[in-house]
């Protein structure tokens, strides 16, 4: 059996997130410990014991996340991954699952993410929306149609599955195309609970501020390929991997074809790493019949 794992982005998060694992697995716990001091506060309290609201802050929510799936996925008796892909901030934890990145390392990256991304949605009052039951290209030529039209910011972000893409942008460019995109037949255009346009061009800044930190960090070659996300192609490349990581700020999430991707790389189950089981729902609507399950 080729076994694939996957790795959840921001929005997995819960208020108890890693607990379990933290009071029943040592190797858990040791990362939870480390990453306090990495982090530069007790996130893992915030984790545990914290409200839904801070929880939802970028810079908490990104190093939590990516801690609890490091900790599931180190929690595993031999793992042995043929290939590996992560959702957005997912890539991290993913880059740790093929060694080439340490714990550490990636965490580190991470907060730098988190924090420059926070400083980019501040800057900017921007959102992102999800749009059910459009074909990809529809969702695509609309929202180049109203960046056009009206000078706004708006472009497909994250293609989850078929039938349903995330977009971004500025708050008005959004609002216009949820607008058209009801009026072209989406089931639902529904404004999500974020503070920034993630995957579009308004993270130009974020990405600068990335760009410096993964250029500088060390790389090591893969133990097995990754599925990036803004190419839905199998890398094993260290340096392809920095250029995709840091295009995937501005990019698009390419989520469905990527799990294609594993599929016709021979992937015969997926096994989602860290909170919650978003990805494990949304590769059964990509791939008909697929394994999937989760550790958590």
């Amino acid at each position: 059996m080729s076994t694939a794992y996957l790795f959840p982005g921001q929005g997995a998060q819960f208020v108890g997130m890693g607990q379990s694992l933290y009071h029943t697995n040592s190797t858990a716990k040791a990362l939870f410990d480390q990453a306090n001091d990495i982090v530069g506060f007790d996130i893992v309290n915030l984790m545990f014991a914290g409200t839904p609201d801070d929880l939802k802050q970028t810079k908490v929510t990104q190093p939590a996340i990516f801690i609890h799936s490091v900790a599931a996925y180190l929690s595993i008796e031999k793992p042995e991954p043929a290939m590996v892909a992560g959702h957005s901030l997912g890539e991290f934890s993913a880059l740790v699952a093929n060694g080439v990145l340490s714990f550490a390392a990636a965490l580190k990256l991470v907060c730098i993410r988190a924090n420059a991304m926070q400083t980019a949605c501040e800057a900017t009052p921007s959102t992102m929306a999800a749009i059910l039951n459009l074909p990809d290209e529809v969702v695509k030529n609309i929202c180049n149609t109203i960046s056009t039209q009206h000078n706004e910011t708006v472009v497909a972000a994250n293609y989850n599955c078929p039938g349903q893409i995330v977009i971004s942008g500025t708050i008005n460019g959004v609002n216009l195309a949820c607008e058209a995109l009801k009026a072209a037949g989406a089931k639902r255009a529904l404004i999500l609970p974020l503070g920034g346009a993630f995957h579009s061009p308004l993270m130009q800044p974020a990405q600068a501020v990335l760009a410096a930190a993964i250029n500088a960090a060390t790389f090591a070659q893969p133990t097995c390929p990754i599925i990036q996300n803004v190419t839905a192609t199998a890398v094993s490349n260290a340096t392809d991997i920095k250029t995709n990581l840091i295009a995937q700020l501005t990019g698009p999430v390419l989520f469905t074809q990527s799990i294609l991707a594993m599929c016709a790389e021979g992937a015969t189950s997926y096994v989602e790493c860290g909170p919650g089981k978003v990805l494990q729902g949304l590769t059964s609507k990509i791939i008909s019949g697929a394994i999937v399950s989760g550790v958590s």
